[in-house]
Order: structure tokens, then sequence, then C-alpha cells
């Protein structure tokens, strides 16, 4: 339960990160890895190591169909297979052809690369990956290291109640007292969301959007908070993705797209402020990190903490179901919550 789900699609980056010649070194959940595109488009995802000598094959030359190790000049086609050991005689009977470089799954979706590092057998359908209901206008990426573990970093994407302290700006809460909240939560597959539900327009940015937004919040395994705005005819969504590099270091990514032209022309300020936004998560998960290292034990309390004993009962779930081989069920009601912030 300490461990993030073995199998389920973690995000590695943006899409146009790679392609054209481009490959890319990521780490997740320990793993290190190189992802790139051939020359026809298909994305792959490897292990980053030459089984020679160690040597990180992201540090070598891709020519669209092989990566060349730069210790010994080995090849590896995008498959993982060994393709070529150039300092082999012609005389030499060695088969380089059974030597392989570990392969993973990826895909992608809203932009992003997703990979699933789970290489024992299959445990159950993970859970599906974001995606867009609109065509966007713009997008905004911030990506944040954290030094806080998987776990931790997910429950702030779930916790409500540290909004009114940890985020605590004028541009985002212009109101400094605490206010009474009543939403409507209702399970979904690997997950859950607070119900669609009308918004205060107080804050500088739903008033952006004009009328009063309509906003629903889903979160899903195995880290991902789906947060969907609509005003009339326009939209926009702001996505959060936690994605664990080793066990104490965790990447956020916040994704903000749009459906209105006219905000691309925002974006030189937003993202400063999305960064303020993610670095006070961050600042705060570290701290606390420091103290669950000291003693590794949390209080969950009341219904504002309710969301933080779900996710606990959907990773338990999720496992659980992979490991008997039987299919996920969601063990969550439908249910109201009340809290202040």
């Amino acid at each position: 339960m300490r461990q993030p789900l073995p199998s389920a699609w973690y995000c590695v980056g943006r899409a146009d990160s790679v392609g054209g010649g481009r490959v890319r070194a990521v780490a997740l959940n320990g793993e290190q890895m190189v992802v790139g595109r051939d020359k026809d488009g298909a994305l792959f995802a490897l292990r980053d190591r030459c089984p020679h000598r160690g040597m990180a094959l992201s540090k070598g030359p891709f020519d669209g169909q092989t990566l060349m190790c730069p210790f010994h000049g080995w090849r590896f086609g995008t498959d993982g297979g060994c393709r070529d050991v150039p300092t082999l005689s012609e005389h030499d009977a060695a088969d380089f052809s059974r030597i392989r470089v570990q392969p993973f799954p990826i895909r992608e979706s809203a932009g992003f690369l997703w990979v699933n590092p789970h290489l024992g057998p299959a445990l159950g359908e993970p859970p599906e990956l974001p995606s867009l209901d609109f065509e966007p206008a713009g997008s905004l990426v911030v990506e944040l290291e954290v030094e806080a573990s998987f776990d931790l970093t997910v429950l702030s994407l779930v916790d409500p109640g540290h909004v009114a302290f940890v985020h605590d700006t004028w541009w985002f809460r212009p109101s400094k007292q605490l206010r009474e909240k009543v939403k409507i939560f209702e399970p979904v597959m690997h997950g859950f969301t607070m119900a669609s539900h009308a918004t205060t327009t107080s804050s500088p940015v739903y008033k952006l959007l004009g009328g009063v937004p309509d906003v629903e919040i889903e979160f899903r395994l195995p880290g991902v908070r789906l947060e969907r705005i609509r005003a009339g005819t326009r939209r926009v969504a702001n996505y959060t993705y936690a994605t664990p590099l080793s066990p104490h270091r965790t990447m956020l990514t916040n994704a903000l797209y749009w459906s209105m032209p006219a905000l691309n022309l925002l974006k030189p300020v937003a993202r400063p402020l999305m960064r303020q936004f993610l670095g006070q998560d961050q600042r705060v998960l570290q701290d606390a990190q420091k103290g669950l290292d000291r003693k590794p034990t949390m209080v969950l309390f009341g219904q504002g903490d309710l969301p933080s004993q779900w996710y606990f009962r959907l990773k338990r779930e999720a496992l659980e179901s992979g490991l008997a081989g039987r299919p996920f069920v969601n063990p969550l009601e439908r249910r109201e919550l009340r809290w202040r912030s």
C-alpha cells in the first residue's frame, strides 16, 4: 500500500518533447527509461540501459530506427531488440539477436506521454488515460518536482481543506473567510467526482470566463485530478498529474487548456501564477514529508478528509482485484460531504 500502483498509466512528459530524432530520458518509480518516436511517428519506451556495460542509451544518437550506445556502438531497435554489435569480428559466431532491452507500453493522450511500468502478468485493466472533450485554442503546462512520496503528493489533489491555508492568494482566493461547503461526491470507474456545480464568480480567475461557471472535479487512480469548467460555450480544463520518480520524489504536472483564443494573450501572466500555485504545494508537501519521515502515521479526521481515505480504499481495491484476477469494483457510494474552506 505504500508503493504506487504497479500497473497504471503515468505521465512522463509532453508529447511534443520527442520526435524528429529527439529522445528523452525519464524516471518512473525508480526505473530509468528512454522515450521517443521512430521515423514513422510511432512511440516507444525502453529501459535506459545498454545490457553490455550499463550505459544510458539516451546519451547516444538516434537515427529514427535504432538507438546507438555511445560506449561501444551497440545498436537497438525501438522494440528493444539488438540490431548490431559493430565490434564483433566477422569470424565471431556470437549471436546478438537474442539480446534485448526491456520495452514498456507507452501511449499519447491530452498532449502528454503515458507509460505503464508494470512488467509482470496482467493485473486487470489499468485506469483509463485522461482526455479532453473539446478542441483547445491554447494550453499552458507547468511541471514541478516535489521531494515527497507519491501518496502524500496525491493526497493534496483530493484534499479540500488545505486550499484556504496553502493557496491563500489574492488572485485565487480573494475572500479570507472560511465558508461552509456542501458537495455531492459520486463514484466513477477507478475514482470519484465532485458532482457538477455552479461556483462563485468572486475569484478573478473565474471572472475571465464571464457568467456563472459550472465546475466538475474528477479524481482517478493512480494520481490524476481533472477539473472541467464550463461557462456557456466556453470551456476550460485544469488537469493535474502526479508521477512517482523515486520513493521520495514526485513530479507534479499541471496542464491548463482553454477554448477561447483571446486567453492566449494572458499566457505570460498565467505561467508565473501557476508556478506560484504549485510552488505553494511543493513547499508544504516537502515540510510535511519531513514530519512523516520521523513518524509515518496520519490522522485522517472529519468529512474533509474522507476523499483522502477514499484514495486508499480505491488503491487497495485496485491492488486486490489485480492480484485476484477479478474486475475492479469501486467500493465507494454517492455521498454528501460538508467542510469549511
